[in-house]
């Protein structure tokens, strides 16, 4: 099935639709595009390198080059005016438990470290 998982990954990459980065653990994650006004409504608190759109092009000797658009610049005015409109908890709810995990985790980091000053 490896064969079908790699055609399917690629897929994903070249839709419109899907914004693909390194959000989760730097790891190559799938965003779909409603998603993503919640991701800049959230961004202040996200790194921002995990927020890069990550592109692989072909190049006419048949290789692959990948390359990174970095954020805001992928992101349209649509989706600003979007996430204007999202309170903090909406893009929370909208990102599910990958982020509430995330900022829990964030939270005891912050509370370890002062209890270490």
């Amino acid at each position: 099935m490896s064969h079908q998982i790699f055609a399917l990954t690629r897929l994903l990459r070249n839709s419109p639709d899907v914004l693909v980065c390194r959000l989760v653990d730097g790891k190559i994650t799938y965003v779909h595009r409603r998603l993503w006004p919640a991701l800049v409504r959230l961004a202040g608190e996200l790194k921002r390198d995990r927020l890069a759109e990550i592109r692989e092009l072909h190049t006419s000797l048949g290789r692959h080059e990948v390359t990174l658009r970095a954020f805001p610049e992928w992101v349209s005015a649509p989706v600003h005016r979007a996430a204007a409109r999202l309170t903090e908890t909406e893009a929370r709810m909208a990102l599910g438990a990958w982020c509430s995990a995330r900022a829990s985790r964030e939270h005891n980091r912050a509370g370890i470290m002062r209890r270490q000053r």
